[in-house]
């Protein structure tokens, strides 16, 4: 959860500012794909009774209760969605990153920092659940490959592993992150991920709860600082950060701020256009600098289920390599189940172990089909008994 890599090209620690120039980009991305119909239509069609949590397992759910009637455990429950959220995001980022062959290039650079945030993003998710008096229960919020974002948040997209290329860029990357307000369209009625977070930071605000540092983390992860969230202000601070860092503001372009970084969609848009977001005239284009398509291993689209009778080798580096996914999980759930700092080293510790056996499958071709194996980030059955 800490810096993974201890890359020196990473961007030191800065302080937040708005990505305020964004706000105008007219872009050549696609449109978010958003989850049919009207959460506030749905809300008045809410029956007025006391509501049963445990019938409202989705985002979409939750967010269809009335917000005079979000209480604790609504938000506690919302926070649970959250950390799958974040979770998911990882290893399909992951598996990009690390099929790219020069670590040093722009593409790589860009993805890496990407990692370094959404890792970050558990971490602030994590500790708001914890102040609010819950549990992050990490091992079982891994969601399955292919297959849909946990909790209903876009539906009709399919979050798949593969190696680096340019629909999976567009496809994958870009979709999750695809913002709130998509700067070349009207707004739709429909749910995102930032609507989401925007009816977390609305609960807070309402409820006011008390918020205990007991059992939350302090950590440097990517180029953030983790850090305990005592007050509704810090509560605002970190989620804005958490939407901004990833689909980007809507505030007004001639507000400046120092760490002039893209927001994770329009990073993987400068991948997928192949040129850095520039102002022309009134608004952003992808029409500045070159960002060259990186050489990639071919790693090929992991299978619903998993990789088919893999070869004993493969399946001996697939074992190890979803072994230590599982330590890293139940070493982050301790964590923040006991606050403990040194459960977080051991998890970062095995991070590190992660990518050795991910290279040595993305080396390895695949019988009678295009591309090499890659990690399948799996958690329960070992491989051959599926």
């Amino acid at each position: 959860m800490a810096d993974t890599t201890g890359d020196p090209d990473m961007p030191s620690v800065s302080p937040f500012k708005r990505r305020s120039f964004l706000a105008s980009a007219a872009l050549a991305a696609t449109a978010p794909v958003a989850l049919a119909g009207s959460a506030a239509a749905a809300q008045k069609a809410e029956p007025q009774d006391a509501i049963d949590y445990g019938d409202y397992g989705c985002v979409a759910r939750l967010l269809r209760i009335p917000e005079r009637r979000r209480d604790l455990d609504w938000l506690r429950q919302s926070l649970q969605h959250a950390v799958e959220l974040e979770l998911a995001t990882i290893p399909p980022y992951l598996c990009g990153w690390w099929s790219i062959i020069d670590r040093k290039c722009e593409a790589a650079r860009l993805i890496r920092r990407i990692v370094g945030d959404e890792m970050y993003h558990l971490g602030v998710v994590c500790n708001l659940l914890v102040a609010v008096g819950g549990r992050p229960r990490i091992t079982e919020a891994l969601a399955s490959y292919p297959g849909p974002l946990p909790g209903g948040v876009r539906p009709e997209v399919t979050v798949y592993l593969s190696g680096l290329t340019k629909s999976y860029v567009h496809d994958v990357m870009m979709a999750i992150e695809a913002p709130e307000d998509p700067l070349t369209e009207a707004r739709d009625t429909a749910s995102t991920v930032g609507d989401f977070y925007t009816a977390l930071l609305t609960a807070f605000r309402t409820l006011a709860p008390e918020l205990s540092t007991q059992g939350q983390l302090s950590e440097r992860i990517g180029s953030d600082v983790l850090e305990p969230i005592d007050s509704l202000s810090a509560v605002e601070r970190a989620i804005d950060i958490i939407k901004e860092q990833g689909e980007g503001t809507v505030s007004s372009p001639a507000e400046q701020f120092d760490d002039d970084q893209p927001a994770h969609y329009y990073a993987f848009g400068e991948i997928y256009h192949g040129r850095r977001l520039r102002k022309v005239g009134r608004t952003w284009q992808f029409t500045g600098e070159p960002v060259p398509f990186p050489d990639v291993r071919p790693m090929g689209r992991v299978p619903l289920g998993g990789w088919p009778s893999p070869p004993a080798r493969v399946r001996k580096l697939l074992d190890h390599f979803d072994a230590t996914f599982m330590a890293v999980l139940a070493n982050l759930e301790t964590a923040w189940a006991d606050g403990d700092p040194r459960a977080l080293r051991v998890a970062v510790h095995a991070m590190h172990g992660m990518e050795n056996p991910a290279l040595e499958l993305m080396e390895i071709e695949i019988p009678d089909a295009p591309g090499t194996y890659g990690p399948q980030f799996r958690t329960s059955l070992p491989t051959g008994l599926t």
